[in-house]
Formats: C-alpha cells, structure tokens, sequence
C-alpha cells in the first residue's frame, strides 16, 4: 500500500512523523494517529481513525514509521473524507438569508448533538481559536469560521 505513496508524500509523512514523536523513540502513539493524518491535509472520521489503529487513550499503543505508512497511504485512498467545499455546502443549508450566516446557536447544536459530537470543552476550543464574533441577530459567517477551523486543523483533545 505504501507503494501508491510518491516520495515527496513519503518525506512529508516522515516529517509530520517526526513532529507526532514527542519522546523520540521513532514511534508515535497511536492516540496522535489521527492529528498526524491531519496534519498530513486528510480529513478521517473518529471511526476511521479507530479501524486504522488509533486509540482513544494516551499510552495504550505506539505506531513506528513503518506502521504508519500503510496507514497513510489508505486513508488517502478513502472517498468518504470532507471537504472545504463539501461543508461548506452544508453549513448552507442553514443560511435562512442566504447571506453567508447562520445562526451561532445553530452551529453550536449541529456540533454538540450530530454526527462525530464535540464536547463542550471541545467546542469552546474549537470557537475560541476560529469564531468570529457574533452579530446582533446572533449570527455568525460561516464561511470563515469553516475556512479558520480546516486551515488550522484545530488540535481539540490532547488528554
């Protein structure tokens, strides 16, 4: 698998690697498999990121470079990863105005209550780091926090 991956994919993983082995062991733990997916520009779910190995505690499992790669290598072949523009089409469908807003407490929702839910510890991170602020009708651009939140792959769990 590691053999679809051009060298130039292959010396970015390293570095990402690299960065993700913080007691420079040549292995990662398997709890920072998905933040170094993402910071390789991938998008994998929590549940793909458990099948692929990743765990959901600290110092349950260690992953050497070598293990990684394959890994790497399939989840960029997964076709069910977002987007930019695939959420920013959703985020429309919550635009009343069709102005490029929605409603804060809307989001906040979406986050808290659907699909991969964000704690709220979580979701203050994400807003503090990527929100801007609210207008009087209490809506907010989306486009920017979305642009923010995928731009900075936002680090929201480090326990």
């Amino acid at each position: 698998m590691a053999a679809d991956l051009k060298d130039v994919e292959i010396e970015k993983a390293q570095f990402v690697f690299s960065v993700y082995d913080f007691e420079g062991t040549n292995s990662i733990d398997a709890f920072d498999i998905g933040g170094a997916l993402r910071a390789l520009n991938l998008n994998p779910t929590l549940d793909l990121i458990g099948k692929m190995g990743g765990t959901k505690k600290r110092g349950e499992k260690r992953v050497k470079f070598e293990e990684f790669l394959p890994i790497y290598a399939q989840v960029k072949k997964e076709k069910e990863q977002g987007c930019y523009e695939d959420f920013l089409e959703c985020l429309k469908l919550y635009d009343k105005n069709e102005d490029g807003t929605m409603l804060l407490a809307e989001l906040n929702h979406s986050l808290l209550a659907l699909g991969e839910k964000l704690s709220d510890d979580e979701l203050d991170a994400v807003f503090k780091d990527c929100m801007d602020p609210e207008d009087d009708d209490g809506n907010i651009p989306y486009a920017p926090f979305l642009k923010k939140m995928m731009d900075n792959m936002v680090v929201i769990n480090l326990k």
